[in-house]
């Protein structure tokens, strides 16, 4: 009896499968993972980026425990009152960065790549409030509050009863640095307790990683920082 072609070609398996096995679709769903992880990559590199904030030091604004999520479309665009987060492995932290990893942007690029797929490149981001700027002059007392070139600085988001200051300071901010403190000022370790250090507690422009724009947990208080 002669063969049916066309039921010889349903019942074939296909070319180069000797198993029989369409293994088509798991590399579609390996395809998929692959454009989802990339999609999550580029997100954390060049979008957003959410940060758990350990400690009290901007307090009442932030509290410890608070995740926000910070933005990265226009990080080096900084003004005073921004709360910014910024890796202070080198001005803050006393530490050495790995000469492996570029500085700035390009370093930042590649820690949060690596972050998303849980490599530590080492290092350490602080999140503070701006109050000087490149060309500033910043001086505060305890009884005349903080000063921004000759002017007195409004700082509603200190808590009741908290000092600008303990300790009278008067600096001038270098070009593409940045002047930052906690608003829970006696428990915020930020650029005054830096001044002695290399660098003067001045945060490189280049080290910003953006801007913190929303709070997400807790619940009870999801949303702006109400500045």
């Amino acid at each position: 009896m002669a063969s049916d072609p066309a039921a010889d070609a349903d019942e074939s398996t296909p070319a180069g499968d000797p198993a029989g096995v369409d293994s088509r679709p798991a590399r579609r769903l390996l395809l998929e993972v692959g454009v989802g992880v990339l999609l999550l990559v580029l997100l954390r590199v060049f979008v957003i980026q959410s940060f758990h904030v350990p400690s009290g030091s901007m307090e009442p604004t932030i509290r410890p425990g608070d995740r926000v999520v910070v933005t990265k479309i226009g990080a080096g665009a900084v003004e005073r009152g921004d709360v910014i987060v910024f890796d202070g492995t080198t001005t803050f932290a006393g530490g050495v960065s790995d000469p492996s990893v570029p500085r700035g942007r390009l370093g930042r690029a590649l820690s949060a790549g690596a972050s998303t797929v849980s490599i530590d490149l080492g290092e350490q981001d602080y999140l503070k409030r701006v109050v000087g700027v490149g060309g500033d002059t910043v001086s505060c007392t305890p009884d005349g509050g903080l000063v921004v070139n000759a002017e007195p600085a409004a700082e509603p988001w200190l808590a009741p009863g908290e000092l600008p200051c303990e300790t009278p300071f008067d600096v001038g901010v270098p070009p593409e640095r940045l002047f930052v403190l906690g608003d829970n000022r006696s428990e915020s370790a930020d650029s005054r307790s830096h001044l002695g250090d290399p660098g003067g507690g001045m945060v490189p422009l280049d080290d910003v990683v953006g801007h913190v724009v929303w709070r997400y947990w807790p619940l009870a208080r999801t949303g702006g920082l109400g500045d």
